[in-house]
């Protein structure tokens, strides 16, 4: 009862001209933004950033949401009608929704991604709603050995399952960390790795090096590795789907909305594992799983609810844990942080307009999608004409100039120029910069808990095995560990069997 009234409370801050206009604005542009290839949800954030600062708490923090979910069914589109996914997510929609539109489907596969990115994303909202408040009271009693175990197994999990290399992941998270302890060191107020640098006293700041690593390089990296296709010639025949392929599509989003959720809510788990696992699900229960690939509708319908829940579960570790899932969600705690706001156990209590302005923002901002998606496909095609060479670098110069604003300060323009050299360079050399960014984010925890721990324990590192929940963390961050190392000795194995396989002499 106590989370259904919280909830109405949520709706009070939500139904405001002002926050109703930033629940529009950030699905409107989420939506532009994932139709565009080569620019993500993260870089998107990161280059509004410096402008959300400005607003109030809720409006910025329901804007960026809109934003990170207003992404994912953008991403959709382009899928579908140019086999060109928008958004990571949606690489898994182009199997099957771009033949759909080869056949002249193309309506239907639209249609029932917008369903199921509905269904989905609703599933995971009130799976917030009602799954945050008592991980939230259970995570009070949290001390500094838990903390420890969280930090280590949120960064672990992300490069673990959020990336394609294990080792570049865990190298750039490891740059993540050294970045994290530039400035005074917290106990002894000693500078560290200053250079001499009084700007660099105070550390790094998180949204100058956001900017930079997923702003400026996104745009810097896909301006030379630009892609250009021209729409799709056929022209949409039907904007909703049958009721036979309502009737395909009903367990698939059933069971989507579950895989969702339950992945998104892993560290480094989001929009891409979810929609992988789900079509893993369907093609593996389907009576023929040869129509996969070849345009079946389940194949469009699943993924897209999945990626739908999964991004919105990401803030249940995000607002009640203070762990980002996903480098998204590392945005958005870094805008949290921004306003003078710490995303924990104790959100919900000191912030509850926040929180739940927040949560209820989704329940509208689905709706708004819902009804945007379809009948916009035409206005989104036609933005695909403009090119990145004339977006990218006005991206760019408004962004600088929002980074200089914040402070009124040329070294964090500087600062944010050269993040930016370092994510292009990172992205050429196939490094992710979520891991790093996460790491971070993290790092400052992760060192304060971890000396905390050793100080209340007198040095004795048992403290975090005794402790039931430190303990299965650990437990899970070693079971982690070891099957990611039996994972990758195996498939060397198979490598070198496969190549021994064909330098065989034939007799």
């Amino acid at each position: 009862m106590e989370t259904l009234d919280s909830i109405v409370s949520g709706f009070s801050v939500v139904l405001t001209p002002e926050n109703l206009l930033y629940v529009f604005i950030g699905v409107f542009v989420g939506m532009i933004i994932g139709v565009l290839p080569g620019l993500g949800s993260s870089a998107t954030m990161a280059l509004v950033l410096p402008f959300s600062f400005q607003l109030p708490a809720e409006g910025a923090l329901i804007m960026l949401a809109g934003i990170y979910y207003g992404s994912m069914y953008g991403g959709t589109i382009t899928s579908v009608l140019l086999r060109l996914p928008g958004e990571a997510a949606s690489v898994v929609t182009t199997f099957d929704g771009y033949q759909m539109a080869r056949q002249g489907r193309a309506g239907s596969a639209l249609g029932i991604a917008a369903v199921g990115s509905f269904v989905g994303g609703t599933v995971g909202i009130i799976g917030l709603s009602f799954l945050a408040p008592p991980l939230a009271d259970f995570a009070i009693g949290f001390g500094a050995p838990e903390y420890t175990a969280l930090a280590i197994f949120g960064i672990l999990m992300v490069s673990f399952l959020g990336t394609k290399s294990l080792t570049k992941s865990l190298v750039a998270a490891g740059l993540g960390l050294l970045l994290a302890t530039i400035g005074q060191d917290p106990v002894t107020g000693s500078p560290r790795f200053t250079m001499g640098s009084l700007e660099l006293l105070g550390g790094l700041d998180f949204l100058v090096l956001a900017v930079g690593l997923f702003g400026i390089a996104d745009v810097l990296y896909h301006l030379e590795e630009e892609v250009r296709s021209n729409p799709l010639a056929t022209k949409l025949k039907r904007v909703w789907p049958s009721r036979k392929e309502v009737s395909q599509s009903k367990g698939a989003i059933a069971r989507g909305s579950v895989i969702g959720f339950f992945v998104g809510i892993l560290p480094g788990g989001g929009g891409v594992l979810s929609s992988l696992a789900s079509y893993g699900v369907e093609k593996r229960i389907a009576k023929d799983p040869t129509r996969f690939g070849r345009g079946a509708i389940e194949g469009v319908a699943g993924p897209e609810t999945a990626n739908n829940a999964g991004a919105t579960s990401a803030f249940i570790p995000l607002l009640t844990l203070g762990i980002p899932a996903n480098s998204a969600t590392a945005i958005l705690f870094g805008a949290l942080l921004l306003q003078g706001i710490t995303p924990g156990p104790f959100l919900i209590s000191e912030e509850p307009d926040v929180f739940w302005g927040v949560i209820d923002s989704m329940y509208i901002g689905n709706l708004m999608l819902l009804v945007l998606s379809v009948p916009l496909v035409g206005i989104f095609i036609q933005i695909l004409r403009i090119r990145l060479t004339i977006l990218g670098p006005i991206a760019i110069i408004v962004t600088m100039l929002g980074t200089f604003s914040i402070n009124n300060n040329v070294f964090d323009m500087w600062i944010a120029l050269a993040a930016g050299i370092v994510g292009y360079f990172m992205m050429k050399g196939g490094f992710e910069p979520g891991p790093l960014v996460l790491a971070f984010l993290l790092g400052s925890l992760l060192e304060n808990s971890f000396r905390t721990s050793l100080a209340i324990s007198d040095g004795d590192l048992s403290v975090f095995v005794t402790r039931p929940v430190s303990g299965t963390l650990f437990a899970l961050i070693v079971l982690a560990v070891a099957a990611a190392v039996f994972g990758h000795v195996r498939s060397r194995r198979r490598r070198a069997a496969a190549s021994a396989a064909q330098t065989a002499p034939v007799e």
